[in-house]
């Protein structure tokens, strides 16, 4: 984004473009069948502050005690419940047990398409402006750390890299948006990178 452009009418714009969902696949050379009715649902929340070098946005490093993903960059969020009426309350909900976020602290901007993840499920990013004071307050059974990068950064096509690692006995490609000490990756940083893409049109 050039740095006379108000952000927020960026984003605003940006959510209005049409493009297609995104996947933890689709750097992979041999993508496998879509799996359908078998994903579960989800919701992460991409929570963007007012600060006074533009907007930056909220990211969790996990607490490396955890079964999945233990340690990774990622939005607040997960999988939705019986009782979430849709992806974007879950993450909502998810976002206030997560890292003390109030449901009502924030203004919903919109949603990006779904990204289907390796771990089976359909994740919809959900993007809101924090709008009440918010001090974050990490869980500590799930969240390390809460911190905020800024948003400039993970707008910029330009700053992602493809990187690879081996992954169940393959290699696997993957997005990569360094930023400081964190190393944001995979599911993160492809839902990122979609939205830069969207930005940068």
């Amino acid at each position: 984004m050039a740095p006379a452009t108000d952000p927020w009418a960026a984003l605003e714009a940006a959510l209005a473009r049409p493009s297609a969902p995104s996947s933890d696949y689709d750097l992979a050379p041999e993508r496998p069948p879509a799996r359908g009715a078998g994903l579960r649902p989800a919701g992460v929340l991409m929570a963007l502050e007012d600060g006074p070098g533009g907007p930056r946005l909220y990211l969790t490093k996990r607490s490396p005690a955890l079964k999945h993903h233990p340690g990774q960059i990622a939005f607040p969020g997960g999988k939705q419940d019986a009782g979430d009426a849709d992806p974007t309350a879950a993450a909502l909900r998810e976002a206030e047990e997560e890292i003390g976020l109030a449901r009502d602290g924030v203004a919903i901007l919109g949603t990006l398409p779904p990204h289907e993840t390796v771990t089976g499920f359909t994740v919809t990013p959900v993007l809101a402006r924090v709008t009440a004071p918010f001090a974050p307050v990490p869980e500590p059974g799930e969240v390390a750390e809460v911190f905020s990068v800024p948003f400039a950064h993970v707008a910029d096509p330009a700053n992602y890299g493809v990187e690879a690692r081996r992954w169940r006995g393959r290699m696997r490609r993957y997005y990569a948006v360094p930023w400081g000490p964190y190393y944001i990756w995979g599911a993160t940083a492809r839902i990122l990178h979609g939205l830069a893409e969207r930005l940068a049109r």
